[in-house]
């Protein structure tokens, strides 16, 4: 037996006015640059800016483990500690 599963996916129109000759010619050009349509550049500049900066807790913790790896060996700078001040 197959079942069959709908999926509607509402999808939204954007408008933006009074936008100035220099912000549609450097889309235009941005555009041009990354090989795409105007209206490809706008859809990836708002994820770019809304989705793509949303990171999760899992990534958060491997920068930050990233930032604190150091490549000194903490357990010589401690033996070295030890040692100087005696027994």
């Amino acid at each position: 037996m197959w079942t069959i599963i709908r999926a509607v996916i509402a999808v939204a129109q954007l408008t933006v006015r009074t936008v100035t000759a220099q912000v549609v010619d450097a889309l235009r050009r941005r555009a041009a640059d990354n090989r795409r349509s105007a209206e490809a550049e706008h859809h990836a500049i708002i994820h770019d800016a809304l989705l793509a900066e949303e990171v999760t807790f899992v990534d958060r913790v491997r920068e930050m483990r990233q930032r604190l790896t150091s490549s000194v060996d903490s357990a010589e700078t401690i033996r070295a500690d030890r040692d100087r001040d005696g027994p």
